[in-house]
């Protein structure tokens, strides 16, 4: 949710030259559509652009503006089965092609979530994109409910809905009474617009926009749940995309409000892989000299937050908490990410001997995300998401069985990703999920450790796509890759499918580098 091999990179770039399969772009004006389109006056809307910046703090605004961004808002319906009725905005950013004679026409962009905010991304994918870049208006998108759109706020105490289980079924009980006290929440001050944030209305939204900017088609990347959206939008809308880059892929068949359930191993093996490198570094930290060591010191936090809730700063970290720290910690492969998180550990180990303790800016922000309301509608929004594409389970049974199941194998994983959410106390979805379509030739990236969107996920979404290409990264856990890891082996491949339309004639394997 988020450097290559020099002969690997070789490779790469062969393959690309005698690549066989094209996509060829249309041309970037609208079709004239027929006057019974219940959605024309959206289709047809004319856009406002503007300057980014909302006010003198606004860093994401300026950044925008810096890269030559304007931001407008499309008005959309919020009710797609009642175009007629209301309306909510979605706003956008578009940094637009310098190169027009080559131009090949928008990338719209969706960094993941559910639940985060797009709009902000243009600048840096524009960046990892180089010269290619001038090719392209690069559009970000903040989905509906999500940043600058119209939002969605449950006022929730929280920004997150996740929980541990905890230590016993008295634990449990807890997490379902939070669970179902956050659905009631969103109810009651949000309850007109529930049903209506969902991938589905999404990828809908995704149309709208693209109508009106005037064009055919669209290209597409997508980071983690992005992956998911994309999916969805070329199945509901097939013939308006040209080139689709889907980086940390979901398999659809496994997407369910249950989305946590199965990545124990892969977070375990990510803690294995940071503990390693905290041990090499111990004389910084103090965590250990060994891995087992460090490992040691992560389970002595976990047993100490279950007996008594560990003071840090403002916050009491308790069993619910504690593992979501760790899994937050958990998604970035590099030395500063593993630099934070180490911090974290030893700040929480030294809150468990009793110290008094001020938390490093990386465990504060996580703390303010799950213990304060200030991200509540991040949290309200992902959830709503979430719980509007897919029922759960319904009866607590279910997930306590599943959660006991588990933490023989995982005490500190296990009671997170099979523990109950809001989702089982949610009112059922108004639609089914998307029947995703059988072929689709895109281009598909994932490194092998990928803690969130796990890598048998990349390689089931491949064999049901056998017109696509995937791009792994080996040796690194680390979610999301292109333009943000920094493997030229990974980011040339995606370039040249960017400015080609072409894919590679095969799949590219890239080597991971050392950390650093």
């Amino acid at each position: 949710m988020l450097s290559g091999a020099l002969g690997t990179a070789r490779r790469a770039a062969l393959a690309l030259t005698t690549a066989a399969l094209a996509l060829t772009a249309l041309p970037a004006t609208a079709t004239a559509r027929p006057a019974s389109d219940p959605l024309a006056r959206f289709h047809d809307q004319r856009l406002t652009w503007k300057s980014c910046v909302l006010g003198p703090d606004d860093t994401t605004g300026k950044e925008l503006e810096q890269a030559g961004a304007r931001c407008a808002d499309v008005t959309v319906p919020l009710d797609y089965s009642d175009p007629g009725g209301r309306t909510i905005t979605v706003a956008i950013s578009r940094i637009r092609a310098t190169d027009t004679d080559r131009r090949v026409g928008p990338l719209l962009l969706n960094g993941g979530g559910p639940g985060g905010p797009s709009l902000g991304d243009a600048p840096g994918v524009r960046k990892a994109m180089k010269d290619v870049g001038a090719r392209y208006d690069v559009v970000g998108v903040d989905p509906r409910f999500i940043g600058r759109s119209t939002p969605l706020d449950c006022r929730w105490p929280t920004g997150s809905a996740w929980r541990a289980a905890g230590e016993d079924r008295a634990g449990f009980d807890r997490t379902a009474a939070f669970s179902k006290g956050l659905a009631e929440r969103c109810r009651t001050h949000a309850g007109d617009v529930l049903p209506h944030a969902t991938t589905r209305n999404t990828a809908r939204d995704m149309d709208v926009v693209r109508a009106a900017l005037g064009e055919r088609r669209i290209s597409y990347l997508g980071y983690s749940y992005g992956s998911y959206l994309g999916e969805v939008y070329t199945s509901m809308f097939p013939g308006r995309t040209d080139r689709v880059v889907l980086d940390g892929v979901i398999d659809p068949d496994r997407y369910t409000a249950r989305l946590w359930r199965g990545v124990e191993p892969v977070n375990r093996q990510a803690l294995q892989g940071w503990a390693s490198w905290a041990a090499a570094r111990d004389a910084a930290y103090g965590l250990g000299r060994t891995r087992g060591e460090v490992l040691a010191a992560v389970e002595r936090v976990r047993v100490a937050a279950g007996r008594t809730p560990l003071r840090l700063g403002d916050h009491r970290l308790d069993e619910h908490v504690m593992p979501i720290v760790v899994l937050n910690g958990l998604s970035q492969h590099n030395d500063t990410a593993y630099g934070d998180f180490a911090q974290g550990v030893r700040d929480m180990l030294r809150a468990s001997r009793g110290q008094r303790v001020t938390p490093s800016p990386w465990l504060a922000g996580v703390l303010d995300l799950v213990l304060t309301g200030s991200d509540s509608p991040y949290g309200s929004a992902q959830t709503a998401i979430v719980c509007g594409d897919n029922a759960a389970p319904r009866d607590p049974e279910v997930y306590w069985r599943d959660v006991q199941r588990g933490r023989a194998q995982d005490p500190l994983f296990a009671p997170v990703t099979n523990n109950i959410n809001p989702c089982a106390y949610w009112d059922r979805p108004r639609e089914r999920p998307t029947r995703i379509r059988g072929d689709l030739p895109a281009l598909l990236v994932n490194a092998t450790g990928d803690p969130r969107t796990y890598y048998d996920g990349a390689e089931a979404v491949r064999g049901r796509w056998p017109s696509s290409r995937l791009i792994t990264l080996r040796g690194a856990d680390q979610h999301g890759v292109y333009g943000v890891f920094g493997a030229p082996c990974v980011d040339d491949a995606v370039n040249a499918y960017l400015a080609t339309g072409r894919l590679p004639a095969g799949d590219i394997d890239c080597a991971a580098p050392a950390v650093r």
